[in-house]
């Protein structure tokens, strides 16, 4: 065994004693500095907020903990920006920067850049932000042999509601809860997201799909049919189910839109055909449930006037509990899913801002 190591060290002593080598050789000498520079990466916030349609700054700035200098020379400097998934099982790609090259990747392709304020700056600019931009970024700084990494949350603006189509309670999948809530101008909630809301008062007694797979519910008021009486509020967590089998609710999360959410007025009651064509006659389109609760949570939109929306139900917010218009509490109060053809009311209409 001594005589094994003996022969490896004379070989490698040989290898870098010779310039003659050819340059494949010579890079499979690895030399490596205790005492060096280590790279440090840092976020100078863990979280940043924003809304849908704005633009936002996550911070990474790179150092190096025994110099003042942003990198020591040698190597090109690797910006690296992924987001991590809700379950953290994979990384999805943003933008990589290395020298004068760059590269975004997916829906952020023309909308994510290096701010670049200094030499050690690696910060990344987001603009015209979708509520799928929600989520924990990560900052990767390569340079040679040495990485670091950091990672910020960006946060929304927002309101999370649980929703369950026409067919009535427990009648989606997760692939179909997604779609369910895009549908309605709104994104597959989080936990995050919804312990936020739980947090804010949010009751209900319905098991729902989050972004992770999971299937939990909010309750604020313990009581017999939600868990019973004598438990504790909270989060309760069903655990994660069968994305294609399994069938539950949804949690679907909005935030602020560039557009006018309004009650059409209108001379008579309309069926749900002639509402969306009252809409279409007004310059806008019969609105989505995730703008009827952006409008109530975000800008306190109130009127006691149900209506139709573009799902078939028949809803209205209300800000101001009152006599005969949710006594009790402020909320989007839900009537149901009425007969398109033969009952009559009025319509939210929402017009988008070019």
């Amino acid at each position: 065994m001594k005589s094994l190591l003996f022969l490896v060290l004379i070989s490698v002593c040989w290898a870098e004693a010779h310039p003659d080598n050819s340059s494949l050789e010579r890079e499979r000498i690895i030399h490596i500095q205790e005492n060096g520079p280590r790279l440090l990466v840092v976020a100078e916030q863990a979280k940043i907020f924003s809304h849908r349609g704005g633009n936002v700054t996550l911070p990474c700035k790179f150092y190096h903990e025994h110099t003042s200098t942003a990198g020591s020379g040698t190597h090109k400097i690797r910006v690296k920006w992924t987001k991590l998934t809700s379950d953290y099982l994979k990384e999805v790609d943003v933008f990589v920067a290395m020298g004068h090259h760059r590269k975004s990747y997916g829906n952020y392709q023309g909308r994510v850049f290096l701010r670049g304020s200094s030499e050690n700056d690696a910060s990344l600019i987001i603009t015209n932000i979708m509520l799928e931009d929600y989520g924990r970024y990560k900052c990767e700084v390569i340079e040679g042999l040495e990485d670091d990494t950091a990672v910020v949350a960006l946060n929304l603006e927002g309101v999370v509601f649980p929703y369950s189509p026409r067919l009535g309670r427990y009648n989606l999948n997760f692939h179909e809860a997604q779609r369910a809530c895009l549908d309605q101008d709104s994104v597959i909630a989080s936990f995050d997201q919804l312990y936020d809301a739980w947090r804010s008062g949010l009751d209900w007694c319905n098991a729902g799909w989050l972004s992770d797979g999971s299937v939990q519910y909010p309750i604020t008021k313990p009581r017999e049919p939600c868990g019973g009486k004598n438990t504790v509020p909270g989060v309760r967590n069903y655990g994660f189910w069968d994305k294609d089998k399994s069938r539950y609710d949804v949690f679907c999360f909005t935030s602020n839109f560039n557009g006018r959410f309004y009650y059409l007025i209108h001379p008579t009651k309309l069926t749900y055909d002639e509402a969306v064509q009252a809409c279409l006659k007004d310059g806008a389109q019969i609105a989505k449930v995730g703008q009827i609760f952006a409008a109530w949570k975000l800008l306190g939109y109130d009127r006691c006037d149900a209506g139709w929306l573009a799902d078939g139900s028949v809803r209205y917010p209300i800000s101001r509990p009152r006599k005969r218009c949710s006594p009790n509490e402020a909320a989007v109060r839900f009537v149901g899913f009425p007969d398109k053809k033969h009952k009559l009311y009025g319509v939210y209409c929402f017009r988008a801002y070019n």
